[in-house]
Parts: structure tokens; C-alpha cells; sequence
């Protein structure tokens, strides 16, 4: 069994209040359950409102999988227009 995480640190440079900030990550949080049915959670910088800390976990049988789906995680992070990646680890347990 293989257990992936995806850490990102995003800037959120349109946001003005801890509002708009909810409103862009939770879309994006939306989007990324949707189609790649992995677990999502905001873990940080929550009292930020330009900031946010997404982590993306996959558990899989096999590592390539795990990798495949949180590049493709990461590109749809990417290509988000609202959010500007600022770091990204992948971790593999």
C-alpha cells in the first residue's frame, strides 16, 4: 500500500477578506474531490486572507498510480487562474 500526500502553499493575490479566500479554496477543494476522488483539506494560514495551505492525499496499491493522480493534481492546481503556487512537496509513505 502506498499513501501519497501533495503539500501546496498557494497566494490567493485577488482575495480581500477571509470570504473571498473561502470562496477560491473551497472551489478548488471541490474540484479536486470531484475528479481525482482523493481527500483534500485546507491545513493552513486559515487566518490569512491571500494565503492557504492545501494538502492533497492518494492511497493506493501501486506507487506509479499514486504519483500519476497527484501530478495530475498539481497541474490542475496549477492551471487555476485565481491562485498563484508559491511551494510544493510530494511525499510518499
Amino acid at each position: 500500500m502506498v499513501i501519497g500526500t501533495l503539500r501546496t502553499d498557494l497566494l490567493i493575490r485577488e482575495s480581500g477578506s477571509l470570504k473571498d479566500r473561502r470562496r477560491v479554496v473551497n472551489s478548488l477543494k471541490d474540484r479536486i474531490r470531484a475528479r481525482f476522488n482523493v481527500s483534500v483539506a485546507d491545513v493552513g494560514d486559515q487566518n490569512l486572507c491571500q494565503r492557504a495551505v492545501l494538502v492533497v492525499a492518494v492511497v493506493s496499491n501501486d506507487g506509479r498510480f499514486a504519483n500519476e493522480v497527484l501530478s495530475k493534481v498539481l497541474r490542475l492546481i496549477v492551471s487555476e487562474p485565481r491562485v498563484e503556487m508559491l511551494e510544493q512537496t510530494m511525499d510518499y509513505l
